[in-house]
């Protein structure tokens, strides 16, 4: 993906959702309808803000069905190096962006029997495009989406109308935990499992599925990673015969690409894999973030995602 597939986009609509999740809708500046896609895809925002560009991937939160506009929904976070505070402080109704085709790494599995969705927080978004794929459809699904308080409950109201009994709700300000020993050992064959939200919420419905038995291939989350800020370090680009400094808030995808190199990518998140990149040289070591290779391929040190991780070193050589 590349900055030359992006769509200009105006921002129709702005709501405050939570205290800290803001709603919008985009409408292409051209006019007309936008690409096609379907529930738990994400697109990427990109973003001028003063003195650097920021792009960070959202969920799709509209229907499918309705391609006029776009909805995503941003958490206002305290340790953003920007981009959230760009969406929160600087972007209005009337501002223009730029944004990536959709992508879906988070779909629905056709061959399932039955979905189970689980989401904690700002993890409601993916979700509320997948329950419009799933509304008129013949396999039963249920919802269930924790917060911290009412207050939190982004986009509650929509889910209340359109979901009936099958929304199961959790406030953590009420001692409510969603019940997912016996939520998982009690579901038909063929039962799939989905979850966005905190890593800690991911990593135990995983841990509960697999221990109740649940085959890895039924198991399916969504947890988009935000590049953590780090000491600035050196690194060379060996085909490119470049040396980039990546400081200590900019990424070294996000550094690479300032620089004037290209690297593929679908996420920005540390999900997909598509940046994977291989580390030639390393004095130092390597500081995983992403959630896609395995601790064996960390360990190796012979890999990196540029999206989301660093490096701390004195010399990195990247294959680009």
């Amino acid at each position: 993906m590349s900055d030359a597939q992006t769509i200009a986009v105006e921002v129709a609509g702005i709501e405050q959702v939570t205290p800290l999740i803001k709603h919008f809708k985009l409408r292409p500046i051209a006019g007309g309808t936008l690409p096609v896609f379907s529930g738990g895809s994400h697109i990427i925002v990109v973003m001028q803000g003063a003195g650097r560009v920021h792009k960070n991937p959202y969920s799709l939160l509209g229907s499918p069905f309705e391609l006029e506009t776009y909805e995503i929904g941003v958490r206002r976070m305290e340790e953003s190096r920007g981009g959230s505070h760009f969406m929160h402080d600087a972007v209005k109704i009337g501002s223009r962006l730029e944004i990536a085709h959709p992508v879906n790494l988070f779909g629905l599995d056709k061959i399932a029997r039955k979905h189970v969705l689980i989401a904690g927080g700002i993890g409601i978004t993916p979700f509320l495009a997948q329950l419009e794929d799933l509304h008129g459809g013949g396999v039963p699904y249920e919802m269930h989406y924790s917060v911290r308080s009412s207050e939190h409950a982004a986009f509650l109201q929509r889910l209340r109308r359109r979901e009936g009994a099958r929304l199961h709700m959790y406030y953590d300000s009420e001692g409510q935990l969603i019940p997912f020993e016996p939520l998982l050992a009690n579901q038909p064959l063929g039962t799939h499992v989905y979850v966005c939200g905190p890593a800690g919420m991911i990593n135990h419905v995983i841990a509960t599925a697999r221990s109740s038995g649940w085959a890895d291939s039924h198991i399916h989350w969504e947890q988009f990673s935000a590049p953590p800020v780090g000491d600035a370090f050196e690194v060379f680009l060996a085909r490119s015969n470049l040396s980039v400094h990546v400081p200590p808030d900019q990424s070294l995808l996000e550094s690479i690409e300032a620089a004037g190199v290209e690297v593929p990518y679908l996420c920005r998140g540390g999900v997909c894999g598509f940046c994977h990149t291989r580390v030639l040289e390393l004095d130092g070591e390597l500081l995983h973030n992403d959630h896609f290779l395995s601790d064996a391929d960390k360990a190796k040190g012979k890999s990196i995602m540029p999206c989301v991780s660093r490096a701390h070193c004195k010399r990195l050589v990247l294959d680009l």
